[in-house]
């Protein structure tokens, strides 16, 4: 047993090393996003504010293609995080704007396409894979394993045992 006096993670075996990644992977995970919204496109209004990042978390990015404008640094980003600001000073609504936009830029810049016809096989393909995998498995677990191929194997006919005892037998004979 080691002395009290020891750090802990020498009385425990780990690496210092170790303990330095751990803490980093903590600061990772609990780390806000940032955003790359700038201070001179925040509205004066918390309230409007607040709503123009809901709807540019529904947006995307044009440029980057898999994150929203509120977290895209690209020009076209800043343009839009812009546009959906002047439309709610306006007096538009949440929707209205998303509707706005997707007129101007196509279904394309939703995060989360709408379910209509040209989506739906986007939106059923994940619970088609997930019922096929899952058939896959189920029918997989019913059939039974073959241990070895004489457990596989059918008992031979009276007429075959007949057949291989004559075989042995002549075999045997020859052998000798």
């Amino acid at each position: 047993m080691r002395p009290l006096g020891t750090p802990l993670h020498r009385r425990r075996g780990v690496s210092l090393a170790a303990l330095g990644w751990l803490a980093l992977l903590h600061l990772a995970i609990l780390a806000p996003p940032a955003a790359a919204v700038e201070p001179d496109e925040m509205l004066p209004d918390p309230a409007l504010e607040a709503r123009a990042r809901v709807i540019s978390q529904e947006l995307r990015c044009l440029v980057c293609q898999n994150q929203s404008i509120d977290d895209s640094n690209a020009a076209l980003a800043r343009d839009l995080r812009i546009l959906v600001r002047e439309r709610l000073s306006a007096g538009d609504s949440n929707q209205a704007v998303l509707a706005f936009v997707e007129a101007r830029y196509g279904e394309f810049v939703l995060l989360r396409p709408k379910l209509n016809r040209h989506t739906v096989l986007l939106w059923l393909a994940p619970l088609v894979l997930l019922l096929g995998a899952t058939l896959y498995l189920l029918r997989r677990a019913r059939r039974p394993a073959a241990t070895n191929s004489e457990a596989a194997a059918a008992p031979l006919t009276e007429a075959e045992q007949q057949r291989l005892e004559e075989v042995l037998r002549r075999d045997t004979g020859s052998a000798t």
